[in-house]
Formats: C-alpha cells, structure tokens, sequence
C-alpha cells in the first residue's frame, strides 16, 4: 500500500492552538497601541489649545477667546477668534484684511481624539469627562481640558 504525504488532522489541530496562543499576546498589544496613540494626540491637542488660548489673551488686552464680540455663540466666537484673523477688540475677519492684523492661531480647533468631537462646553466649574462635547473650557481662568472620562488631566 502507498503511503498519501500530507499532515494528520492532529498536526492541522497543533498548528491551529499556536496560531491562536501568538494572537492571544499579539492582539492586546496592538490595541493598547492604539490606546497609546491616541493619548499622545490628546496631549499634543491640549497644549496646542492651551498655547493658542495663552498667545491669544496676550494680545487681546487679556480677553480670553470665547468671548462674544458680535458672535451669536461663546463657542462660535472661540472658532472663529482661533481661525480667523482679528483686531485687537476680538472681531474677526477673514485673514489678509485691514486692521485685522492678529491670528489666525489655527487652522482648525482640533478634535478629541477620543471621541472625535471639536465642541466646547463652557463651564464655570470642570465636571468629569463625559464625552458630549470635545473639550471643556473655563473662560473665566483661560483652562482647558478633554471632556473624556479619564483623560480630564491632560
């Protein structure tokens, strides 16, 4: 009789349970990577806001952005005092007009990366991150913050 090469239904099965041991310890660590990533985003997007809103109250008579100036909205006004140009009342228009010689500061306010808003919730007193809006921002004080929970101290 002729012996068939191939491998036994026991070697197929040995395989299978080491291929499924390595993704066991691979796939955690793939996603905490991306758990990682996002953090480090996090913390670069907060300082980016942090040191547009420090430059922006130095040159605005120490007005904070998010101050209304003819703005339907403190949040409108916040969006539009980062991207656009702006004199030094806080009004804004479009860069590259008289008068207008301050910002833009960016080009656009960042998202959360957590969970990809870019709103902002004006409060008076910062509350634990519940993650309806992109950010939490206290005028009075100039602070910002992630509106995630877990993430409130960056």
């Amino acid at each position: 009789m002729e012996r068939i090469k191939g491998f036994t239904l026991v070697e197929i099965l040995i395989v299978v349970v080491l291929l499924g041991i390595l993704a066991a310890i691979v796939i955690p660590t793939v996603s905490q990577g991306a758990v990682e990533a996002k953090r480090s985003a996090l913390i670069s997007d907060v300082q980016l806001l942090r040191r547009f809103i420090l430059v922006y109250k130095a040159q605005h008579l120490e007005v904070p952005p998010g101050v209304p100036n003819n703005h339907d909205s403190p949040e409108q006004a916040f969006f539009e005092q980062a991207t656009m140009a702006s004199n030094a009342e806080g009004q804004t228009a479009t860069p590259g007009t008289g008068g207008y010689d301050r910002g833009p500061y960016l080009s656009k306010v960042p998202c959360n990366p957590f969970n990809g808003l870019n709103k902002i919730e004006f409060v008076e007193e910062f509350s634990s991150g519940d993650d309806s809006h992109g950010w939490q921002y206290k005028v009075a004080t100039g602070q910002i913050r992630a509106d995630t929970a877990g993430y409130e101290d960056y």
